[in-house]
């Protein structure tokens, strides 16, 4: 992974994605997943970066840019990173930035990593707070594949329960929603018990990429044959959306894009 430090002139941006703001500690991320829809970032910065998921841009003066910040409305970390990725472990920028803030921040945090959990300590000193992790039932395979870096699911799940424990309001953010390749009811079945609510994501086949979309069609045929044909994925979405309400749990959003 090659780290560029950078300087950042702000550290909160105006976003629409559910939230009023956005940090992003990172730009790019070390989980490597392969239909990361962040990828596009990549054609605004260096040809010598090199491939998205190789590098990252870390913002090492975020923890002094939020100091003493105000901000109305909720601030969501984060969109083109996850604030939780590999080099977070030793670099630590997401705990700074996390300390210098204003604990008065209403404070979405979204991850696919169980680091979230060493900053118990300083979430629990938010007056609103929450976590919520993406789930999903990649395995095997589909794991090495989609997600070669990222925590396994179970871990992932473990830490929704952990944080639940400690007084952290959850969410589970289950995504991407590719036929033949995960299984709501396991998941649902799995979080149930100490998740806040739920997010839904079907996947993005555009969004995604040719790579993703090529290396679906060859390891994965009948998942490619439903989500590359409109109206075959129509009827899937139509099919797990009614599954979705049926759970009797509390959704914020079904996403199809």
């Amino acid at each position: 992974m090659k780290i560029i430090e950078v300087k950042a002139k702000e550290i909160f941006s105006k976003t629409k994605l559910g939230a009023d703001w956005v940090i992003n500690p990172y730009v790019g991320c070390g989980h490597q997943c392969l239909y990361c829809y962040a990828k596009f970032m990549a054609k605004w910065r260096p040809a010598e970066y090199g491939k998205w998921g190789t590098w990252l841009e870390a913002k090492v003066n975020g923890p002094e840019l939020v100091k003493g910040r105000e901000a109305k409305g909720r601030v969501f970390m984060s969109s083109i990173c996850d604030a939780y990725q590999p080099v977070e472990k030793d670099l630590q920028l997401t705990r700074r930035l996390l300390e210098n803030m204003d604990k008065n921040i209403k404070l979405s945090i979204l991850t696919k990593s169980d680091l979230v959990l060493r900053d118990i300590d300083i979430l629990k000193q938010f007056k609103n707070a929450e976590v919520g992790l993406t789930i999903n039932s990649f395995t095997g395979k589909a794991k090495e594949i989609f997600e070669p870096a990222a925590p396994e699911a179970a871990k992932r799940i473990a830490a929704l329960q952990k944080l639940k424990e400690q007084g952290i309001r959850t969410h589970a953010f289950v995504s991407p929603i590719i036929p033949k390749l995960i299984d709501l009811p396991d998941i649902v079945s799995k979080t149930r018990n100490f998740v806040d609510y739920y997010w839904f994501e079907f996947l993005n086949l555009r969004g995604a990429g040719k790579e993703f979309a090529q290396i679906l069609q060859k390891e994965f045929p009948e998942s490619y044959k439903i989500v590359s044909n409109a109206a075959l994925y129509q009827k899937f979405i139509d099919q797990i959306t009614d599954l979705i309400n049926s759970f009797n749990i509390k959704i914020r959003g079904i996403v199809k894009h």
